[in-house]
Parts: structure tokens; C-alpha cells; sequence
């Protein structure tokens, strides 16, 4: 059974940082691209952050551009999401996801195929 998990998440001060990491198990992830993605209460999940396989295209949206950081060791069938200056709006559950489709799908965050189950971030002003 394949499975994402996600970890890193916390409570911290707006401008602090956090890293979340996404673990895969139960099969390879061998060509799959990998994102982030988040969903504040009472809003629709967003688009964060993707990476290609082999880790040379990276992709963000506007609202954490300059301060995310994806990043991925297929070693350890891992991604991670380095976030910087924070802000009390970047408060949400994060969840990873893996895709098989082409980067004009999963750059804009779509056709994801397996996904975790979020960690909670929050970030106080």
C-alpha cells in the first residue's frame, strides 16, 4: 500500500521558519513529481509548491515565492518543504502529493495521484 506522510509541522512566531517533510513507502516513486499543497479553515486547498523527478524544475505559487524552498532525495523517497518568514497567512494543513502527469498538469497543481494525510501548520503574529 503506498502511502505519503507527512512531518515538521508546528506552532511558530511570524518571520520563524519550519520544515515539512514528506516520506513515501509502500512502492517507488520512480518519475512521479511531488508537491505541496494547503488548506486554511474555511478555504479550498492551494497549490504551494512542486518539484520534477529528478529535482531540476521547481514551481511555486506567488503567495510563497522568495520565502519556500522545495526541495526532494530520491535516496530516501523524500521531499521537503523548507519555509522561511513565515506569516500568520501561512497558516493551514499541509499535505504532500505525488503525480505521474506532465509538468504543464502538476506545475499548476493538478492531476495529483496519491496524496498524505496533512500536518498542521500555524503561525502566530
Amino acid at each position: 500500500q503506498l502511502q505519503l506522510v507527512e512531518s515538521g509541522g508546528g506552532l511558530v512566531q511570524a518571520g520563524g521558519s519550519l520544515r515539512l517533510s514528506c516520506a513515501a513507502s509502500g512502492r517507488t516513486f520512480s518519475g512521479y513529481a511531488r508537491g505541496w499543497f494547503r488548506q486554511a479553515p474555511g478555504k479550498e486547498r492551494e497549490f504551494v509548491a512542486a518539484i520534477s523527478w529528478t529535482g531540476s524544475s521547481t514551481y511555486y505559487a506567488d503567495s510563497v515565492k522568495g520565502r519556500f524552498a522545495i526541495s526532494r532525495d530520491n535516496a530516501e523517497n523524500t521531499v521537503y518543504l523548507q519555509m522561511n518568514s513565515l506569516k500568520p497567512e501561512d497558516t493551514a494543513v499541509y499535505y504532500c502529493a505525488a503525480s505521474q502527469a506532465g509538468s504543464n498538469w502538476y506545475a499548476k497543481g493538478l492531476r495529483y495521484d496519491y496524496w498524505g494525510q496533512g500536518t498542521q501548520v500555524t503561525v502566530s503574529s
